[in-house]
């Protein structure tokens, strides 16, 4: 079953005629994906790669059903696009796009909120339901169908550690990147909470990383509520007071937001916790039975 997409997933993608909303969109259509139509205001009528491009989200609504929308707008725009897909109704958006403004994204959340849809990102490499649908960037060349779910606040770590978890014989369900911003759509807290609700879904791998609180309060709810085996990595251990690594959200202050800190919290809540990224698939191996 996994979460969030699946093959019978019906996808549009805002900034579909876009270098980079094009250049994934093949990729995307390539694993299975199904992209019914794109919208880039003035481009209504074109075909790109096969996929029909409205002007706008209503437009495409009226032609099409749509299940969740793949983001790829620029920073300057991206609240609009992402406030008018809220607004008709789609219930899932995965926001591509980085640099949006931390005030943006707080409105694109609010309303989000009040209309019932989930956000995934900003600044995310996206969503995989492995062997079943994409939209993002992740890449699929080293993952395979399974039964645990990643969550990840890095897209180059992801791909280390789900190879990782192959070597192992571990295969993934759904693997989500909720995105390195200061404020995201779904928290890892949240994600944890879907894939315990997953009954494919047997296991959970966090890819964390300094900065914020994220990981901290994930462990508390595995503490009290998590049945399922659940193994992390933090990565910035070694990282200097008020060093940003990377991620806008990726910044220690004070002693907020620190590896120590994420350990102890996740150590405490008996989650395995990886010394290296490669060790994460035998410990999952291990936690599995």
């Amino acid at each position: 079953m996994a979460i969030l997409i699946n093959r019978e997933t019906r996808v549009l993608i805002q900034g579909i005629t876009g270098k980079e909303g094009m250049f994934h969109s093949k990729l995307m259509l390539g694993y299975g994906t199904q992209i019914v139509a794109g919208v880039t205001p003035g481009k209504y009528g074109e075909n790109v790669i096969g996929v029909p491009v409205y002007d706008t989200v209503k437009e495409a609504l009226e032609n099409h059903a749509i299940d969740a929308s793949g983001i790829f707008v620029p920073a300057r725009f991206t609240k609009e696009a992402a406030l008018e897909a809220i607004d008709a109704g789609i219930k899932i958006l995965v926001i591509l796009t980085e640099g949006i403004p931390i005030h943006d994204v707080m409105k694109i959340k609010a309303f989000a909120n009040e209309k019932g849809t989930r956000i995934i990102g900003p600044n995310t490499p996206g969503v995989v339901t492995v062997g079943q649908c994409k939209i993002g960037l992740l890449d699929t060349h080293h993952v395979v169908p399974g039964n645990v779910g990643v969550i990840s606040r890095s897209g180059t770590l992801t791909t280390e550690i789900t190879a990782s978890m192959v070597k192992e014989g571990v295969g993934q369900s759904t693997i989500v990147g909720i995105g390195g911003d200061q404020v995201v759509g779904s928290t890892i807290k949240d994600i944890l909470v879907l894939f315990q609700q997953d009954q494919e879904t047997k296991g959970v791998v966090i890819v964390g990383e300094i900065g914020g609180t994220m990981e901290e309060e994930a462990a508390e709810y595995v503490r009290q509520k998590m049945t399922k085996p659940v193994v992390a990595w933090i990565a910035g251990r070694n990282a200097p007071e008020g060093k940003r690594l990377g991620h806008a959200g990726a910044i220690v202050e004070g002693e907020m937001g620190t590896a120590e800190s994420k350990m102890k919290a996740l150590s405490q809540a008996k989650i395995g916790i990886a010394q290296v990224p490669w060790e994460v698939g035998k410990l999952m191996r291990e936690a599995l039975g």
